[in-house]
């Protein structure tokens, strides 16, 4: 029997039964789930290891999002993040997205671009040239560098140069092209760029600078589209509200910015959850939503014949499931398992629908009620704490505040202050 990753009201229960759902889903081990319920601590002396300078840990939380059917398979989602609603959301969105059959998902090969800088080369053209000429000997020189990546499949599969003009003069970028497999790839590709890095200035003559990976990964792109059925939605009136929502995202960089965030907020939470590169993710979407000469949406939505609101998402997306900190940090190997991908294409696919239902999510509430109401009732129970408020009154105090909608700390201090003053 396939298992399902619908669940209505999964917010309503109680941690201990989140945990044994997510235990059941996932087939986690009873340890597993032990260092779940204890916050994932990770251990000062693995995070000594990690990076420099460690003086202690900073955890945020971990939900799930449910009722993801991406490929016609269900997925429970970990996601990491300190901001409300965007769990929710993209639950929310999810069972729209199954009414018209899910989330579909396609992905190209795992290639990384790693660019070499050529420099002071009398004729750059002719130079550019010969890197061509010796293109043979500089992928061979790069595979040499990785013979385990090379005997799975992997490993430089071409090169490209280019003269470009700067501020500094012309130069020459050779960019080696690399499948990483199942890695992100930044170690593997910035080695094979160092190494080849004294063969290229032989055969151009020139000095090499840097020689480093690039984050625009345009080679590495993953795309998921969807079909929300306009009774799903809420009506054609919220279809179209969601479409001119992206249509003003489209045509304005001040909204796109904002519009794109929503995206990677769902997106960057899985990607922090698996201990991947967030940063990486974000440079090379934010350079794509620029690729064709102004910043816009990375997303597209569309009215079809029959009403209903359709979503496409195209981006790169460089994540892996192997290397780094991902089968170290103990969270970040239960967080795989419980995504239970088989290669690193599958997780970007499921990262590039999670992206997808979180901007329909917050399209549709931007479109229909407004971003606030969402956001209040968790906005509101964090001032609640913040203000002092513990135990059954955190729920006294951040209702009341709804319900007047005066989310303010001043408020809540004032509504404590009460509270104190009817129990003596």
């Amino acid at each position: 029997m396939s298992k399902s990753s619908v669940f209505t009201g999964f917010y309503k229960l109680q941690i201990e039964e989140r945990l044994q759902f997510v235990k059941k889903f996932a087939h986690l081990s009873d340890q597993e789930v032990e260092t779940l319920r204890k916050g994932g601590a990770l251990p000062l002396e693995l995070a000594d290891r990690m990076i420099e300078n460690v003086v202690s840990v900073f955890p945020i939380p971990l939900g799930i999002a449910v009722n993801f059917l991406i490929n016609n398979r269900d997925y429970l989602i970990p996601m990491a993040i300190e901001e409300p609603s965007v769990v929710a959301a993209a639950s929310y969105a999810a069972k729209l997205a199954r009414e018209g059959g899910g989330f579909h998902t396609t992905s190209t090969d795992p290639i990384m671009i790693g660019q070499i800088q050529v420099v002071d080369i009398e004729d750059p053209n002719r130079a550019c040239m010969a890197v061509y000429h010796n293109k043979q000997d500089i992928l061979k020189k790069a595979n040499e560098q990785d013979p385990v990546l090379l005997s799975v499949g992997g490993g430089a599969k071409d090169l490209e140069a280019k003269v470009i003009q700067t501020q500094s003069g012309a130069m020459l970028i050779t960019e080696l092209h690399v499948d990483c497999g199942d890695a992100m790839g930044a170690n593997a590709v910035n080695t094979m760029a160092e190494a080849v890095a004294p063969l290229i200035e032989r055969i151009t003559g020139g000095r090499v600078y840097l020689r480093i990976i690039s984050n625009l990964a345009t080679k590495r792109l993953t795309r998921a589209y969807v079909t929300v059925p306009k009774e799903a939605i809420g009506g054609e009136e919220v279809v179209d509200g969601v479409v001119r929502a992206y249509h003003f995202a489209a045509s304005d960089p001040y909204r796109a910015a904002t519009h794109n965030k929503g995206i990677l907020n769902g997106m960057i939470a899985v990607v922090i959850a698996t201990c991947n590169d967030h940063r990486a993710v974000e440079a090379g979407a934010h350079a794509y939503a620029s690729h064709a000469g102004h910043y816009t949406s990375l997303s597209t939505w569309e009215k079809n014949s029959k009403g209903d609101l359709v979503g496409s998402l195209e981006m790169p997306l460089a994540v892996g499931t192997i290397g780094g900190a991902i089968r170290t940090h103990p969270v970040a190997k239960i967080a795989l398992k419980i995504l239970d991908v088989k290669s690193a294409r599958e997780l970007a696919e499921v990262v590039a629908a999670v992206g997808l239902a979180q901007n329909l999510g917050a399209l549709r509430a931007l479109a229909n009620e407004g971003i606030q109401r969402g956001h209040m009732r968790l906005h509101a129970r964090n001032i609640a704490i913040a203000a002092g408020a513990t135990g059954k009154f955190i729920d006294v105090v951040s209702n009341k505040m709804v319900e007047e909608r005066k989310i303010r700390m001043d408020r809540a201090k004032e509504i404590l202050d009460t509270i104190g003053s009817e129990k003596t």
